[in-house]
């Protein structure tokens, strides 16, 4: 049977699974909205490009699924560049379908036509053009198998609209090999018996977890291993969740804002085992001085990120889940010779004492609402079990810090890129996957107005997405930067002139509430979280309060400004 492109692009759809489309229509897929009500996804209308593929990257977060994201040609497809670099950075499964002009027009300038394969070629992990109507229907498959496989990253197809409307035969390709790409999933068995002696015979092993744990779902190997073997972990900004956050072992997130037990730890750690991590500068702080006592083993599917930033002493190219079971199966059957738990006695009691000693704390006593204490209430109310997305600056910082993640793909949050306004749409795209949990997007008073327009979507699309905004009248962490190295030179950070959020909520036709004192952020969070409906919580928060720990750029993890 003979079908449009436009049937049989929808029709693979059909075929990989996908069941919510975030998308803005144009002239260039007009064909693919024609056929769109006969299909049985779930199409949710954004209001902006931007929002699309920042929803569709939440919903893929918080899922561990393909999001699915499908605009028009020019400036809908490069509206959507920022978010598409913010997945390939966090290593997000994102398909984006961008119309094109008819392909006889390609190159002549015509209108609404950009090169959007060769603008996202650097912030993708591959792209397409389909030329050919017959090229269809693989081209759709072998783009969800790379968006999900191996290293998952956004992948990109460019649909001309005369594509679209020509016909052929439907033929759903079954298979698809790649001669090029053939992720290494299973890991070499020497090195995993290597690694096996080196935590056997280490005195001061340390865990440290990265979103890779997350995306090949490695999180019970790696609570296994921690707690089997008595190791401390830390995580990054992307890991937070791979590891039970109120387990004693866990230590918080280690870095440029991490605690000062996972620095201390990783700097005097005899044995550090990254698994599924990158060694991203936030985190290592000045790389010569990372790590300097530890033997370093890299896990990770990626062979470009191994020895990239941090030379490593044992590489270890395969998928975290697949690397992890077998080091469970190497110690297993030799977990009862050794006392585990009497072995690095010493070593956890010592990073308790350094937890014990700074821990993180704020300031109390003032008058002014410290952030620090909403993002507590919050996790109270929530009992942990919330998915929380956040924007990026002080908010997301203190959202890291001070909510303790039980659960993997429950913090959503723009970590490579640091995408301001990134997490409200991706609130709505978590929503939209899990209709009846508690989604709270903790935001910046900056931040969230970068896509505040997105509220007509949640109200739209009856989702009960919690923003709550914490309020300090200033770009904060550009400001706090100012103030420690800038001797105090706010130029342009001020945020004074903002909407009545209030009123705007309910313009939206979402609920609204102010908290300016302390004793109303427990009751005001209540009664927010209660309604079925989308709701903006503004909370007026001390305009210079700083986010702490904090290492300077360039300097060692242990060098760490203390509150």
């Amino acid at each position: 049977m003979e079908l449009t492109g436009a049937q049989i692009f929808l029709e693979c759809l059909k075929k990989e699974g996908v069941d919510v489309v975030f998308g803005f229509p144009g002239g260039a897929v007009l064909d693919i909205y024609n056929e769109l009500p006969n299909y049985p996804f779930k199409h949710i209308l954004v209001r902006h490009e931007q929002g699309a593929i920042h929803a569709a990257d939440g919903y893929a977060r918080a899922t561990g699924e393909a999001g699915v994201c499908l605009v028009t040609s020019g400036p809908g497809a490069t509206n959507t560049v920022t978010g598409i670099a913010t997945a390939y950075m966090d290593s997000i499964p994102v398909v984006i379908f961008t119309g094109q002009v008819p392909t006889p027009l390609i190159g002549n300038d015509a209108f609404q036509e950009v090169d959007i394969v060769g603008i996202t070629r650097p912030c993708t992990k591959h792209n397409y053009l389909v030329k050919d109507i017959k090229d269809l229907a693989y081209t759709v498959r072998q783009a969800f198998y790379l968006a999900r496989s191996g290293r998952p990253g956004p992948v990109l197809v460019d649909l001309p609209k005369d594509v679209m409307q020509q016909k052929v035969e439907f033929v759903w390709p079954e298979d698809v090999t790649l001669r090029s790409y053939n992720p290494n999933l299973k890991p070499h068995t020497r090195q995993i018996k290597k690694v096996a002696q080196l935590i056997e015979k280490a005195e001061r092993p340390l865990i440290y977890a990265g979103g890779g744990v997350i995306s090949s779902g490695a999180e019970d190997e790696l609570t296994w291993l921690a707690r089997s073997l008595n190791i401390p972990v830390t995580a990054t900004l992307m890991g937070l969740g791979a590891f039970p956050g109120d387990d004693s072992l866990f230590l918080g997130m280690l870095g440029m804002h991490g605690t000062y037990a996972a620095n201390m730890a990783i700097n005097n750690a005899d044995l550090v085992l990254a698994i599924g991590a990158r060694f991203d500068d936030r985190v290592t702080g000045k790389v010569d001085t990372f790590a300097p006592k530890a033997t370093l083993v890299h896990i990770d599917i990626d062979p470009t990120s191994i020895q990239k930033n941090v030379a490593v002493h044992v590489p270890l190219v395969a998928d975290c889940k697949s690397a992890l079971s077998a080091l469970k199966s190497e110690m297993e059957p030799n977990l009862d010779s050794v006392d585990w738990e009497m072995s690095h006695a010493v070593w956890v009691r010592q990073v308790q004492e350094w937890a014990d000693l700074h821990p993180l704390r704020y300031k109390k006593g003032s008058k002014l609402i410290k952030p620090q204490y909403v993002v507590e209430k919050i996790y109270e109310i929530s009992e942990g079990d919330a998915i929380i997305a956040t924007e990026v600056g002080q908010n997301q910082m203190w959202a890291a810090q001070f909510y303790k993640y039980k659960r993997s793909k429950t913090f959503l949050s723009s970590g490579g890129l640091g995408t301001m306004g990134y997490g409200f749409p991706a609130a709505i795209g978590a929503q939209m996957a899990f209709p009846d949990k508690l989604v709270v997007n903790i935001a910046g008073d900056g931040s969230i107005q970068m896509n505040i327009q997105e509220m007509m979507t949640a109200v739209c699309n009856n989702l009960p997405v919690k923003i709550v905004i914490l309020n300090n009248g200033y770009l904060g962490m550009v400001r706090q930067w100012q103030e420690l190295f800038y001797d105090r030179n706010y130029s342009e950070t001020c945020m004074d002139a903002q909407p009545d959020f209030v009123k705007l909520a309910e313009a939206y036709g979402a609920a609204g509430f102010r908290v300016t004192e302390e004793k109303d952020v427990e009751p005001v969070l209540k009664e927010a979280f209660a309604l079925n409906k989308p709701v903006i919580v503004d909370v007026r928060v001390d305009p210079e309060e700083n986010v702490y720990p904090m290492v300077p750029a360039g300097a060692s993890l242990t060098d760490m400004l203390l509150v």
